[in-house]
């Protein structure tokens, strides 16, 4: 079976983890939120494809959710202490794949290209593109001001409420090599457990991909990244509930209006299902939680027996 999922970082890669277990990971492409990309200490910083990338290598560090395990950070504190800017977080081990892809790109080789190259270094499977290696960023408009993803997300720890998420460069960009290719030849399409706002709407915001999912003609599943209406990580439920009007995975259903045909939802939302079903979207019931290597599992098989919905 071919699979290609929609995915952030944290909870994205732990549900990929949890898919590349379930079925062939040769058969599995997932594209990857590139809005929140930055620039830090001179080195271009792909946060969700590292996340990716490390989850499907198994080096993540599990408890703190992003970077790689075993971490140091001594590059980091002789920044500090030569009064450089350190607000965005490298460890010694992280900045050997951010000096390769820098280098890379500055080279002139594009992003997707790049990322094949480390993740064949890395002896994996799994097909890990970008959704576009054109420059696509996300802004977030507040009350105090717009902030790029980095400045509002790590800089001020996403405290400001947030009117309206932007996508620059959005209306310009192309999908990646391999992109289009993966949709049109899945036999089912998953969304992760991402933040809806800043996770998966900019992999939709290039319009190529959003037709393509359009006019898909295999079943489109969507994870909801919410349990009992509060988000796992992250400000998800924050931006659902000022933006979309509540918490529940109603909302979230009407943020993926009229792509998805299913919702996988956590029990503790189960009384939502109605008013999913309600919206021409069939929901599924089960535990959502991915604590450990079988719950993540178990979480991915659930999705994946919705390709019986084709």
């Amino acid at each position: 079976m071919k699979v290609i999922v929609l995915s952030g970082g944290v909870g994205g890669a732990r549900f990929l983890r949890g898919v590349v277990e379930a079925v062939d990971p040769a058969g599995v492409t997932a594209v990857v939120n590139v809005g929140d990309d930055l620039e830090a200490l001179g080195l271009s910083v792909s946060p969700d494809l590292d996340s990716v990338v490390y989850a499907l290598a198994d080096l993540s560090d599990e408890e703190r959710g992003w970077g790689r395990a075993d971490e140091t950070w001594n590059a980091l504190a002789s920044v500090e202490a030569l009064g450089g800017d350190a607000w965005f977080r490298l460890g010694d081990r992280d900045l050997g794949l951010h000096l390769v892809r820098t280098q890379a790109l500055r080279a002139g080789q594009p992003l997707s290209a790049v990322t094949a190259r480390l993740t064949a270094a890395l002896g994996l499977e799994p097909t890990i593109l970008p959704a576009t290696d054109d420059r696509l960023r996300t802004f977030l408009d507040t009350p105090n001001g717009s902030f790029d993803f980095q400045q509002w997300f790590v800089a001020r720890r996403h405290r400001d409420p947030v009117d309206r998420v932007r996508f620059e460069g959005a209306s310009d960009a192309r999908p990646a090599p391999g992109v289009l290719e993966a949709l049109h030849e899945a036999d089912l399409v998953l969304i992760a457990p991402s933040n809806p706002y800043v996770s998966i709407a900019p992999i939709l915001a290039v319009e190529r991909i959003r037709s393509a999912l359009e006019r898909r003609r295999v079943p489109c599943v969507a994870v909801s990244p919410l349990i009992g209406g509060k988000a796992v990580k992250g400000p998800a439920a924050t931006m659902l509930n000022r933006l979309e009007g509540g918490t529940s995975a109603v909302q979230v259903t009407q943020r993926y209006l009229p792509l998805i045909d299913a919702l996988v939802i956590d029990e503790a939302d189960a009384r939502d299902a109605d008013g999913i079903a309600e919206l021409g979207v069939r929901p599924i019931v089960t535990k959502t939680l991915m604590r450990d290597a079988a719950s993540r599992r178990a979480l991915a098989e659930t999705a994946l027996d919705a390709v019986a919905l084709a």
